[in-house]
């Protein structure tokens, strides 16, 4: 079942000086299956709206709906929407708190009232599914790198098996190797298990080269919502946004600013390479 948001608002200090409009009337469908990418500066509602999506946050105006149901009614179970709908948050390894890493992923089912026999089946078919070395699964969490750590803390969702992964900047802070194999694991989790993927993320070529659709928050409202080749296109609006366009994309523009036949709409470094291949060899 897909997730709704419908007008969804969200006031912060309401009826006071610094009330703040983090959500403006939001309306999206997030059917299962998508890969999507959520970019937007800071402050425009990013964060704010991936909370409402497993009841984190409730709206102060709107709706927002899974499997039918309205999310703020008294009779909904909030518990059960997080077992479908996983957040990942930001610095994840800072929700580790077990004696080692297989007691934390073993938590979450474990609270879902599984078995013992379940609860494990389930955190070592999490694990196998991030590549989480089989060394380390009895390992302390503070024995672990950065890339380890987040590794053990997606398990720990993936182990409830949810439908929708919401993973907010999940490579914040890795080192560029780190980034990749990160990002390469979800694309993977995605492409195998037709997981649902939400990646909030600062990098346009994160979501030029990962995802299906972006949405495009600014203060507050959906600026965009399309293929991520639709998006860039807006170059221009991005920017008076604060954010920007792939450097493919950059590079691209430069040189057709320059007299080469260069495809203005490519977004990846691949799609770059091949169009000014073709410029050059069209030139000789």
């Amino acid at each position: 079942m897909p997730l709704i948001l419908d007008h969804v608002s969200q006031i912060y200090n309401e009826g006071t000086k610094e009330s703040v409009r983090a959500l403006d009337d939001v309306s999206l469908i997030i059917p299962e299956g998508q890969f999507i990418g959520i970019i937007g500066h800071t402050g425009s509602g990013k964060s704010t709206l991936v909370q409402h999506l497993n009841g984190l946050m409730l709206p102060k105006k709107g709706s927002v709906f899974y499997n039918g149901k309205d999310i703020s009614d008294k009779d909904f179970s909030r518990k059960e929407l997080r077992q479908h709908v996983g957040l990942v948050f930001q610095y994840p390894e800072h929700q580790l708190f077990e004696t080692d890493v297989f007691a934390d992923v073993c938590f979450g089912p474990k609270n879902m009232g599984l078995s013992k026999k379940e609860t494990e089946l389930a955190a070592f078919e999490a694990l196998r599914m991030v590549h989480f070395p089989e060394d380390l699964y009895y390992a302390s969490v503070f024995e672990l790198s950065g890339g380890q750590k987040r590794r053990a803390a997606i398990a720990g969702v993936l182990a409830m098996k949810p439908d929708f992964l919401v993973l907010d900047e999940p490579t914040a802070g890795l080192d560029p190797v780190g980034r990749l194999e990160i990002l390469g694991m979800v694309s993977e989790l995605h492409k195998k298990s037709g997981l649902t993927i939400i990646l909030v993320s600062h990098s346009m070529e994160d979501v030029a080269t990962y995802v299906e659709r972006v949405i495009v928050m600014d203060r507050g409202r959906v600026a965009y919502d399309d293929t991520p080749r639709e998006v860039f296109s807006h170059a221009e609006e991005l920017k008076e946004m604060g954010l920007g366009v792939p450097e493919s994309t950059e590079i691209a523009a430069m040189l057709r600013a320059r007299g080469f036949d260069v495809d203005p709409k490519v977004i990846t470094e691949k799609e770059a390479a091949d169009s000014i291949y073709a410029a050059l060899k069209a030139r000789r």
